[in-house]
């Protein structure tokens, strides 16, 4: 008589053979099949958010030398009216009077002393002659 009986397996229309192995069962589990969603999921993600945060430190840099650009273009044409300005005759002529003195034919020059300015350089003078050297250096770190 043999020790093992053999039962016949019948399958109705509901029901499938369903494979008693690991891997069958491993692979069929929805916890498996979530686990493995969730790290592919986090595989992509996270070279995703490097490249966002790289990309956003691109931008800020790249708005930073807009910024710089534009003042340098503003200051260039401050300087290109300046030396339009200094290479003209009215500058010309102005930086004649007020450095070398020069005044055009006809014209009449009037130099006013300011007496105050000359009183107050006076006084200080006197006073500084008589006051010791200590003094003098103290008066001039400290007043």
């Amino acid at each position: 008589m043999p020790k093992h009986k053999i039962h016949p397996h019948v399958l109705s229309a509901g029901q499938q053979h369903k494979p008693d192995n690991f891997f069958y069962r491993l692979f069929s589990s929805q916890r498996f099949l979530a686990i493995i969603g969730l790290v592919f999921l986090l595989m992509i993600v996270f070279p995703l958010a490097k490249t966002y945060t790289q990309k956003k430190l691109v931008e800020n840099e790249i708005d930073g030398v807009k910024k710089e650009i534009s003042n340098y273009e503003s200051t260039n044409a401050d300087l290109t009216d300046m030396v339009t300005y200094l290479q003209s005759d009215q500058s010309l002529e102005e930086q004649a009077r007020l450095n070398l003195n020069l005044k055009k034919p006809g014209e009449k020059v009037i130099v006013i002393e300011d007496q105050k300015m000359a009183t107050s350089s006076d006084d200080t003078n006197n006073a500084t002659q008589d006051e010791s050297n200590f003094m003098k250096w103290w008066h001039y770190f400290f007043s």
